[in-house]
């Protein structure tokens, strides 16, 4: 199986490819900007989308949702709790400062916590981390015969995500870590929204927030 990470965007979100070598079908996580990046990993690795996915609606994680799928093609899936927040898409860039023109584009599916995703021989689980949004989304997936979690802006090395941003709070996102991720064995790689990846190991024993 493919599975290749690198940061896109102003924020250096962290975009995820996994692909099925045989079939040529593929999940990306977290598209949201350097389309033509994303569309060129894609083509080097002969792989088409079947789904595009979002671990929140922060627009550094899905903003480019629309002109990703327009060229390479596939469903966009959100969670329906951050539907709200994904409606704020041009506002969003005012908190921040840095100008959205982008409008929302439609969402084709919606992710729920069990939900398991397969492209090819691909098969990605969904689980609900509510903290950092209403609706973030952690997804573990097995590569080379090992569980990979991708835990957006949920759990970070070292940190945990944001739970300042409305309708969330510290106790939320730290119950979700305990009990949506914490449960993978100690070596499982983490790969957060933004920054280095991690292990839960790590994390366990070292994260100031978990202890």
């Amino acid at each position: 199986m493919i599975a290749v990470h690198f940061p896109v965007g102003p924020l250096g979100c962290n975009c995820t490819v996994l692909g099925d070598e045989t079939t040529g079908e593929a999940i990306v996580v977290d598209g949201g900007d350097d389309v033509p990046r994303i569309a060129s990993v894609l083509e080097e690795h002969r792989l088409r989308p079947r789904y595009l996915v979002h671990t929140h609606a922060h627009f550094d994680h899905i903003g480019a949702l629309g002109e990703l799928r327009e060229r390479v093609g596939g469903q966009g899936l959100l969670h329906p709790a951050d539907l709200p927040l994904y409606e704020m898409l041009e506002e969003q860039g005012r908190w921040v400062g840095i100008p959205i023109a982008r409008s929302p584009a439609p969402i084709d599916a919606e992710l729920e916590d069990g939900l398991v995703l397969k492209s090819g021989n691909v098969e990605l689980t969904c689980l609900h981390t509510p903290g950092h949004t209403p609706g973030s989304t952690s997804f573990v997936v097995e590569v080379e015969g090992k569980p990979r979690l991708l835990s957006g802006d949920t759990l970070f090395r070292g940190s945990v995500g944001r739970w300042d941003l409305g309708g969330t709070t510290l106790e939320d996102i730290v119950t979700s870590i305990r009990a949506k991720l914490l449960v993978y064995p100690d070596d499982t790689i983490v790969i957060p929204g933004h920054g280095p990846a991690t292990t839960v190991g790590t994390e366990r024993l070292a994260n100031p927030y978990l202890l």
